[in-house]
């Protein structure tokens, strides 16, 4: 279940990030960094895609202690997850960063300081089954959505990107909601080819959801980052099969 990140230890990117962002920016915080193993490192080198989500978390008198599981898309389709313990060594204190490849190690870090282990009666209310809890479609946060929706629609490059009637309906949005899409990389992925996918969603007055899928990609003749904009998610990742069928 991905949440927006509550300590200082975060840095929110200030638009979404690609995978080798995302990681410079976890490797650059996380005081242990140095001890991944280079195999784990040169895999990630070549990720399509990511995502973050909170593992477990406590908070007490204080202190807290929260874990987050990023994890990766490679493009055979496999994915390699880095776990992130965050925490302050006293009582309101400026939280520290460590990561781990391995669960175990997690584990075993976290046991060293001292906290209540990761049982139902000192976590967070019943965050260790929130999977099995359905997560609402969107969660929609205020903040501006109808020049969001305005600035995706102008930095499009695509020819077949939203016109008029669209921007129109759009500029009455109230609210918004970024994530990032998943899936098998396809064609794109054999042919090498490195891409993110969002998907910006919008609500309007009426209630109503209007979704629109962006492309981020340097799949360009002079390698220079391009944005595309679809109404669908399948126009998005077909645009991606022909860029890639293009390159093969």
């Amino acid at each position: 279940m991905s949440v927006p990140y509550e300590t200082a230890a975060y840095e929110p990117a200030e638009s979404p990030e690609s995978p080798e962002e995302h990681l410079e920016r976890l490797l650059g915080r996380a005081l242990n960094s140095f001890e991944l193993p280079d195999e784990v490192i040169w895999q990630l080198d070549c990720a399509l895609a990511h995502d973050s989500s909170l593992h477990s978390a406590y908070h007490s008198a204080g202190r807290h202690r929260e874990t987050y599981r990023h994890t990766w898309l490679l493009a055979d389709g496999s994915a390699v997850t880095l776990w992130e313990l965050v925490h302050n060594p006293t009582p309101g204190g400026a939280p520290e960063s460590e990561v781990y490849a391995d669960e175990e190690e997690l584990q075993t870090a976290t046991a060293r300081l001292g906290m209540p282990p990761e049982t139902p009666e000192f976590e967070l209310p019943a965050l260790s089954r929130l999977w099995a809890i359905p997560e609402p479609r969107h969660v929609f946060a205020s903040d501006g959505s109808a020049d969001h929706a305005r600035r995706l629609l102008r930095r499009a490059e695509n020819p077949d990107r939203p016109g008029a009637k669209t921007a129109a309906l759009l500029a009455t949005a109230t609210a918004h909601e970024i994530t990032q899409a998943f899936g098998r990389p396809g064609r794109a992925g054999r042919a090498g080819l490195s891409y993110a996918l969002y998907e910006h969603a919008f609500l309007l007055p009426d209630g109503g959801e209007v979704s629109l899928w962006e492309v981020e990609h340097t799949a360009t003749p002079d390698g220079r980052h391009m944005c595309e904009v679809y109404m669908s998610e399948d126009a998005a990742r077909d645009a991606m099969e022909r860029r890639a069928a293009r390159r093969a």
